[in-house]
């Protein structure tokens, strides 16, 4: 009896720079990576999701179509003088989840975490405890919604009376929850951060994202090098240099690009085997 290694993706945060990762599949699919399951935290689970319902060359298509079109406005809409108002009078979030809401309720290809064709986890984070919490069955918008809950941006999303924030929060998530299933060979697509950018966002929303962006950054390394102990770990590199912020829609389709042939050449190369964080992971800066 032979031994069957089970392949899982594992899809990180970042805001608009998820597009990365449609990039990222294009070229894995193209190489004939197929996983058995799928994991994400934030914008990671949405694309982990998506996905998962339809694995293949037509729902990769359908997921590419959706980020070409995405605008800022159907994530993060402007907040403006309300969204001061709604922190000065005691609310605990700047922007609305109402738009992000509309679109996965349009566009999402299911309803139900369980009736995807592989196995998708969802991963957000206990926003009292910080313990992470994995959605698997139930209703997937609001599954979704909670994952990418970031906080003091969107409101926490409440499931089984339990108020929940952005996965990216939790510890190790959401690696555990892929090898908790059985996986033994992980594909981890991370989006990256804005390492080339001259100077931080002006505004606090655009502030925040690309701060939230290098935490993610620096947890996933370090989850990376924990589970590559237990599990087969390869990385796809993220972009670099890389000068778009996690707020910004308008080059979706260019980071598609770029990252399906960015992709393409790493996997040629045998998939980075002499690597196990990529260097655009660390810390750096560009002249």
């Amino acid at each position: 009896m032979t031994n069957h290694s089970k392949t899982a993706f594992v899809f990180a945060g970042g805001g608009s720079l998820g597009a990365v990762q449609v990039g990222m599949l294009k070229a894995l699919q193209a190489a004939r990576i197929e996983p058995e399951l799928v994991a994400g935290v934030s914008v990671g689970s949405i694309n982990a999701y998506c996905f998962a319902c339809q694995p293949d060359a037509q729902g990769l298509a359908f997921l590419e179509r959706l980020w070409r079109r995405l605008r800022r406005s159907d994530v993060f809409p402007s907040p403006g003088m309300l969204g001061l108002l709604q922190i000065l009078g005691g609310r605990n979030h700047l922007v609305r989840p109402d738009g992000l809401a509309r679109l996965l309720r349009q566009q999402l290809p299911s309803s139900d975490l369980g009736a995807t064709r592989i196995p998708c986890h969802v991963t957000a984070t206990d926003a009292l405890t910080g313990m992470s919490v994995t959605l698997s069955r139930g209703p997937a918008a609001p599954a979704l919604l909670a994952s990418a809950a970031i906080p003091a941006i969107f409101p926490p999303v409440s499931i089984g009376g339990r108020a929940l924030i952005d996965g990216g929060f939790a510890h190790q998530a959401p690696f555990e929850a892929v090898v908790a299933a059985g996986a033994t060979r992980l594909y981890v697509l991370p989006t990256g951060y804005s390492c080339a950018r001259p100077k931080v966002p002006a505004s606090a929303l655009g502030a925040a994202l690309n701060a939230l962006n290098m935490l993610t950054v620096s947890k996933l390394t370090g989850s990376i090098r924990h589970y590559a102990a237990q599990v087969e770990v390869h990385v796809v590199p993220p972009l670099c240099p890389l000068d778009v912020t996690p707020l910004d829609f308008r080059q979706t389709g260019a980071l598609i690009d770029r990252a399906e042939s960015q992709t393409a050449e790493w996997l040629s190369r045998g998939a980075g085997k002499d690597e196990l964080v990529p260097p655009q992971l660390v810390p750096h800066v560009h002249a």
